[in-house]
């Protein structure tokens, strides 16, 4: 029987480099991808990027600190929770006063899913964030959630095969976005944290060894800091159900469940402190499209540098990779990316954009599988 044979752990046999997928298309299949994915790359670099009201933003210095983050004044979302931090180490409970802090800033209390919940203020407290000052307790663990990442992700790629150039290629990508995480200006910034540890449970993610416990964990960490990772773990869950990993299925199930009860018990105690009186926050059904997508994730990211002409079709092009990717860890990358993507794309107001920072620390390494998977895709379209 000729051929490539291919496992869905992305090691393929007879020589084939696992990330041909579309090796085996057919020509206007083929033609057809190749023009969607010139259509979004020229759609990307003509979409604005918006933030606040709408304003168009201008890189570098808008969005996520620049190197002189500690000259910057704070903004107003980061001086609430610098409050909520100060207000814990001074020994008061967290619940005590996060709703009169919203009120004093003039913040949204209704829906209680406006109020964050307390784990990352409790964790900033304990390693001495104060502001944007130096923190070295809070810095040496970034640093050492960073080399997790990125060894993690190492790990992965030569579990699935990856040729060493190409892993080294893929690595330096992985430094590239995971370095965001040692951003001291942002460190009491929820998807900071949630985002990098999303990372590291994908990066651990073993399903082809059936090794999911230091993913579910990982998963579970992030998902108490922010909410926002919950689109994450019933992706890894379905896929877990899908395989016919039902222990790993199970595990992301009870993750599932825990966090419904906990997020229940949260609304519950916000309640409690809300009057008919307090500010309703605008909706957050937005309907932004393709900028809005694209707005959180080059903001939210180190593309946030780059002219958007610039980095909006290279965030396309990340994707594009993933999806190139023949193997468990692309499939999960392309289902996850291509998710929020229209999450962002339909929720979130411009001045949510760091919502994005969930899912781009390790997002760029798509962009290693880029020329194979347009090589592969050419090839395909044009073949006799």
């Amino acid at each position: 029987m000729g051929g490539v044979a291919y496992r869905l752990d992305g090691v393929s046999g007879q020589g084939a480099a696992p990330y041909d997928r579309f090796a085996a298309w057919g020509r206007w299949r083929a033609r057809f991808a190749l023009a969607l994915l010139a259509l979004l790359l020229a759609a990307s670099a003509w979409v604005p990027l918006t933030v606040g009201r709408g304003e168009e933003a201008k890189a570098p210095s808008l969005v996520i600190a620049n190197n002189k983050a500690a000259e910057r004044p704070r903004d107003e979302d980061l001086k609430l929770y610098d409050r909520a931090i100060a207000r814990i180490l001074h020994g008061e409970n967290y619940y005590d006063f996060i709703v009169s802090e919203h009120r004093r800033a003039d913040y949204p209390v209704r829906p209680g899913v406006a109020v964050r919940l307390p784990t990352l203020a409790y964790l900033d407290a304990a390693m001495g964030v104060d502001g944007d000052r130096p923190a070295p307790i809070a810095m040496a663990a970034a640093v050492a959630l960073m080399i997790g990442v990125i060894a993690a992700w190492w790990g992965r790629l030569g579990d699935l095969g990856v040729d060493p150039s190409l892993r080294r290629i893929g690595t330096a990508l992985v430094l590239f976005g995971a370095s965001l995480g040692l951003n001291r200006y942002y460190f009491v910034l929820h998807e900071l944290w949630a985002g990098m540890l999303v990372a590291l449970s994908l990066g651990l993610h073993r399903p082809e060894r059936s090794k999911w416990l230091g993913a579910v964990l990982a998963a579970a960490l992030a998902l108490s800091i922010r909410e926002h990772v919950l689109p994450y773990v019933l992706l890894m869950g379905a896929m877990a159900g899908w395989r016919g990993a039902w222990r790993e299925a199970a595990a992301w199930g009870a993750l599932v469940a825990l966090f419904a009860v906990g997020y229940a018990w949260h609304l519950h105690l916000i309640a409690l402190q809300t009057l008919p009186t307090d500010r309703v926050g605008p909706s957050w059904l937005a309907l932004r499209g393709l900028g809005g997508f694209l707005s959180n994730t080059v903001l939210s990211s180190n593309l946030r540098f780059m002219p958007h002409q610039i980095a909006g079709p290279l965030t396309i092009l990340m994707i594009f990779g993933w999806a190139s990717w023949r193997s468990s860890a692309g499939l999960t990358g392309l289902l996850l990316f291509s998710g929020y993507a229209l999450l962002f794309s339909i929720a979130g107001r411009n001045d949510n954009f760091y919502w994005g920072a969930v899912i781009t620390p390790v997002m760029a390494l798509g962009l290693a599988f880029v020329p194979m998977g347009v090589g592969a895709l050419v090839g395909a379209a044009f073949k006799k």
